[in-house]
Parts: C-alpha cells; sequence; structure tokens
C-alpha cells in the first residue's frame, strides 16, 4: 500500500527538482543576455542566452504544468544540453563554429556556478524521471466480485 504515496511522492520530488533548476538556468541566462551582447557577429551570445532562456522557461512550463514523459525529455535535453556547452566552452577554445560566435571563457564566476549547478540538477532530476517512467506501481485492483 505505500508504495504509490512513496512513487508521488518521489515523482513530485523529481518535478520541483528539474522545473526549480530550469528556471534559475532560464533567469541566468536572460539576466546576463546584455552583457553578452556585443559577442558575436549576426548572431551574439546575448542572442543564445536568450534562446536558452526562453527554451529552459519552456521546458520547465512544460514539465509543471503536464508531468508527462515528452516533458521530461525536452527539459533533459535543454539542461544536459546546456551544460554541456558552459563545461565545453569553460575548458575547451572551440574558436567561432559558423554563425556561433566564439565562446570560450576560462573562468567559473558567481552566474556561471549557479547556472551549472542548476543545469546538473535539472539533467539529472529529468533523467530519473525518465528512467522511472513505466516502472510506478499499478493501482491496487479492486477485489469486489460476488
Amino acid at each position: 500500500m505505500p508504495a504509490r504515496p512513496l512513487w508521488r511522492a518521489g515523482d513530485l520530488l523529481l518535478r520541483i527538482l528539474t522545473a526549480a533548476g530550469l528556471a534559475v538556468d532560464a533567469y541566468v541566462h536572460a539576466d546576463l543576455a546584455a552583457t553578452y551582447d556585443a559577442v558575436g557577429g549576426s548572431i551574439t551570445e546575448g542572442t543564445l542566452f536568450r534562446i536558452e532562456a526562453g527554451l529552459a522557461s519552456l521546458a520547465a512550463l512544460a514539465v509543471v504544468v503536464t508531468g508527462v514523459r515528452l516533458a521530461y525529455l525536452l527539459a533533459f535535453l535543454v539542461a544536459g544540453s546546456a551544460l554541456a556547452v558552459i563545461l565545453v566552452y569553460r575548458y575547451i577554445d572551440v574558436g567561432a563554429v559558423g554563425p556561433i560566435p566564439q565562446m570560450y571563457e576560462p573562468v567559473w564566476f558567481h552566474d556561471k556556478s549557479v547556472a551549472a549547478v542548476a543545469e546538473s540538477v535539472a539533467t539529472v532530476a529529468a533523467l530519473g524521471r525518465l528512467l522511472l517512467t513505466g516502472k510506478r506501481p499499478a493501482a491496487r485492483a479492486s477485489v469486489s466480485q460476488s
């Protein structure tokens, strides 16, 4: 009997962690976007930050409102790709790639660290929820036959 309430509590925790991580990520990127508007040409790093903020907001909203597998997949892809980008451009000087500007920044600072932690939390929570999909305990069948 306690499996269903425990499942619901775990599901709620993963939903909150995923959405909160994405919300923090969206806030940090939206807040920093103007700072990076001068980096790049036709596509600036500020523009990419605004796109990330929008995608993270959309994914967080989808997780909160629907809680369906597709929402968690979107959350995982958005948070995971943002985390990958922040780590790659922190440690590797990739250079400009087509219209994507040179974004190498070999330092950690407060907002960057906050974004990386938030993206990590959202990525792990969304992945955890994706792995648990289909493993929820079956509803107890009613045994009221005459």
